[in-house]
């Protein structure tokens, strides 16, 4: 008996033209009648299950079973079981055609009206890098000073403490009814790791720091604006307030943090240990004039300015290399006078600048998860790696692509990135996130970047912190 072409296959193909990314893979089942006569259809993975689900006489029971059992390369039945297939294969047909166009139907309505791939169902047939860069789940830090403090590479304890306390930073955006309840268990839980876990944070701090570590946890578990103002706040339920304890708490935390943290975790590859390098943290400040004489006008309203401050901290812990550099190079003047050139994204330096100034730096990018930083190697997004310096954040600095290679780093050529939500994908990354050597963030003066223009001009850049943390090497102090 002949079995005439069905629609099923054609009903999914068309429902899965209209978005690849909410669909679930078809699954191909070849279902044989006899030697000379196959059958294909594509049922979703789940749609499986009904078969097993299916009330049925004995016979029945023996008629699927005869026919499942060609998926599994069995060639015989008994020649009741041929009668039977006979009989009922019309009826299982029309049933396959019948699922196939109410699958179709429920997929294209599924695709009208939801944005997110349903929970269980398979998306291996996404490609990982929309995955990560199109999941609202991405966590990334959204502000530089964030991305700074969870760079610091300090005691796991310390660590343990933080990330009950960040969780707070996305509770507390959540609209209306805040979850008190929750906030108030993670700050019990981070002063029970301060008290009891007290000797193993102080053990982390160098002896000559100890006095300062001591002040700065006794601010932490018992001071103003320390954990336990903040859970005062939180059963009193006054959201603003708790955001201000929180940043305060935060902030003593990133102040032990950096005590436990005095130099490099890791030892840098031997071919790179004749360049300048950063062992901690420094801070430079530019000043930027306007190319036409205008002023600069402060975001907070006030007098008009001639001149703008930029602060930007350079984290030599995640990428010593680059920071090295960098900060020669204001050490040594480079960038004052230098002009600005603006794009929609970033603001650049000047590109004109001699490129024997500066070393030939590999691109050197620190993986989230990693102790070390990877060199001349970006990152996979597709693959769900992210760096710990995210490019993704409105302020980054990183360095620009060396004009030869895009292995290394320009050996001058540095850029603030003007990150914005249009240029991203729905999980906050930017399209260009992990192909940088980002080495820093913008602290001070963020409301300056939007108004600068191509032609203003870098009057002065300064290491007015951290140098004691810069390591030349011998043959060029």
């Amino acid at each position: 008996m002949m079995i005439s072409p069905a629609k099923t296959c054609n009903n999914l193909a068309m429902a899965v033209s209209l978005s690849s990314s909410v669909i679930s893979p078809k699954v191909s089942i070849n279902v044989s009648i006899n030697p000379y006569v196959s059958r294909r259809y594509c049922v979703p993975k789940r749609s499986m299950i009904l078969f097993s689900r299916i009330p049925a006489r004995s016979f029945q029971r023996k008629l699927i079973s005869c026919i499942f059992s060609k998926l599994e390369h069995s060639t015989e039945c008994s020649d009741h079981q041929k009668t039977i297939t006979k009989l009922y294969v019309p009826a299982l047909e029309r049933g396959f055609m019948r699922l196939g166009a109410t699958i179709s139907v429920i997929l294209v309505i599924i695709q009208l009206t939801s944005p997110v791939p349903l929970p269980g169902w398979d998306p291996s047939f996404l490609p990982s890098a929309k995955a990560v860069l199109y999941s609202p789940d991405t966590k990334v830090p959204r502000t530089g000073e964030l991305a700074l403090r969870k760079a610091i590479p300090a005691n796991t304890n310390m660590k343990s403490i933080q990330n009950s306390l960040e969780e707070l930073s996305y509770l507390l955006r959540i609209p209306q009814r805040k979850p008190y309840g929750t906030m108030e268990g993670n700050v019990k839980k981070a002063l029970k790791i301060a008290v009891d876990e007290k000797d193993s944070i102080l053990a982390s701090i160098p002896a000559d720091q100890k006095e300062n570590g001591l002040a700065i946890y006794a601010s932490l578990t018992d001071g103003k604006g320390g954990l336990q103002t903040l859970l005062g706040y939180i059963k009193d339920k006054d959201p603003d307030k708790v955001s201000v304890a929180l940043a305060s708490s935060l902030d003593y935390i990133a102040q032990l943090e950096l005590l436990q943290a005095p130099g490099l975790s890791f030892l840098l590859p031997a071919q790179y240990t004749n360049y300048p390098r950063l062992t901690g943290r420094a801070i430079v400040e530019f000043v930027v004039e306007k190319g036409d004489g205008s002023m600069f006008t402060p975001q907070a309203g006030g007098i008009p300015i001639k001149a703008a401050t930029i602060q930007v901290v350079l984290d030599g812990y995640s990428a010593p290399l680059t920071t090295g550099n960098f900060a020669k190079l204001v050490v040594d003047g480079a960038y004052d006078g230098m002009k600005l050139k603006c794009t929609d994204q970033a603001i650049l330096s000047d590109s004109g600048i001699d490129k024997s100034i500066g070393y030939s730096v590999p691109l050197e990018i620190m993986p989230s998860g990693q102790f070390e930083p990877l060199y001349k190697t970006t990152l996979s997004i597709q693959d769900g790696e992210l760096p710990v310096l995210p490019l993704s954040v409105y302020g980054a600095v990183a360095m620009a692509h060396d004009d030869v290679s895009e292995e290394y780093s320009s050996p001058n050529q540095f850029f603030f990135y003007l990150y914005d939500k249009s240029y991203s994908g729905l999980g906050g990354l930017s399209f260009d996130e992990g192909q940088f050597s980002v080495f820093g963030y913008t602290t001070v003066g963020r409301d300056v970047l939007p108004q600068i223009k191509t032609g203003d001009v870098v009057r002065s850049a300064k290491l007015v912190d951290g140098q004691d943390n810069l390591v030349l090497p011998a043959e060029r102090l």
